[in-house]
């Protein structure tokens, strides 16, 4: 009998694309599935396309809340998540046919605690790259591996939460934090310690689809400020927890990260306020930067022109 495996989707108006998506899960070659669809309170059509399909598909069970945001929609599938193994699937993308078959076989192959795929960009139906024949199909990490890997060329494939599949049991302490968004920003890093080894295959199994509705593609706000919060906390996580090797390259994601946010807010917010804080949070990380140690001598020029002109900054950087 194949384990069961759990897939939780939150749904909040996508109407448009959300019959996609479903299809797409109960399509897998992989059968013995839990789909979860947690309507956050969508107000267009989704609650009704979501329990038609509930008659349509026994392994689909739909929990109707008020809308609570995506971190909130995510624990409540996964406080319901029976399966050995989880995965999420936001409600406009759509995956692979063997996205879990994959998935699931490389983690009881190498006896990984989570498993990921590289994800494509989409417009339409298609996955176009997911047949690719690649040289190296996959490589196993250590969890703490994963962590620094957040820092690399293709860092997004370890941040993001829906490239996965993981043991249910690595959510037993761990939950996505309300109210926020860039969630997965706070919280993958915390799975990644729990776990041993990691596999990532390097097929396009995902397929994230860039013209749907999900807030971080939409314009500029004050949500976005989220992003800082959640880079400071994974720093702190990995303070508190000593991993001295790892904190370096994420100083340096958090300082060109919290300053293309900080132009940002200058350019879309104009709150004066709001830019402060964001300057004061910079000083602060960088002192603990230079504690720290092991900063390039250009880099470490670069954030003090910064403090003193982030105007000339911006012109020697070719920051937009």
């Amino acid at each position: 009998m194949e384990e069961l495996i759990s897939v939780v989707v939150p749904v909040y108006m996508v109407e448009k694309y959300l019959e996609r998506c479903i299809r797409s899960i109960t399509n897998q070659t992989y059968k013995n599935l839990e789909i979860i669809l947690v309507d956050d309170g969508s107000k267009d059509k989704c609650p009704q396309i979501c329990d038609q399909w509930a008659k349509k598909d026994k392994r689909i069970i739909v929990i109707h809340r008020e809308n609570g945001g995506l971190s909130a929609a995510r624990n409540s599938g996964i406080d319901i998540a029976k399966g050995e193994y989880l995965a999420f699937v936001d409600s406009d993308d759509f995956i692979a046919e063997d996205f879990i078959e994959a998935l699931h076989c490389a983690c009881k192959v190498t006896g990984s605690e989570i498993a990921q795929c590289r994800y494509e960009y989409v417009s339409g139906d298609v996955l176009t790259k997911s047949k690719e024949e690649i040289t190296e199909p996959m490589e196993i990490f250590s969890g703490k591996e994963m962590i620094a890997g957040m820092s690399w060329k293709d860092g997004a494939y370890n941040v993001v939460a829906w490239n996965k599949l993981y043991k249910r049991s690595l959510f037993d302490k761990v939950s996505y934090p309300e109210g926020k968004i860039h969630e997965d920003e706070a919280t993958t890093h915390k799975l990644f310690y729990q776990a041993e080894k990691v596999a990532f295959l390097y097929r396009f199994l995902y397929g994230y689809y860039t013209g749907g509705e999900s807030i971080t593609r939409n314009q500029f706000s004050k949500k976005r400020l989220d992003w800082e919060w959640a880079v400071r906390e994974r720093i702190s996580f990995l303070k508190d927890h000593g991993e001295k090797e790892i904190l370096t390259p994420m100083y340096k994601i958090y300082m060109d990260g919290t300053i293309d946010l900080y132009y940002k807010s200058k350019e879309f917010l104009k709150e004066v306020e709001i830019e402060q804080d964001l300057l004061e949070k910079l000083k602060s990380m960088y002192q603990e930067l230079k504690k720290h140690g092991n900063t390039p001598w250009k880099t470490s020029v670069g954030y003090r022109i910064f403090f003193l002109n982030p105007g000339l900054y911006k012109i020697l950087v070719g920051r937009k």
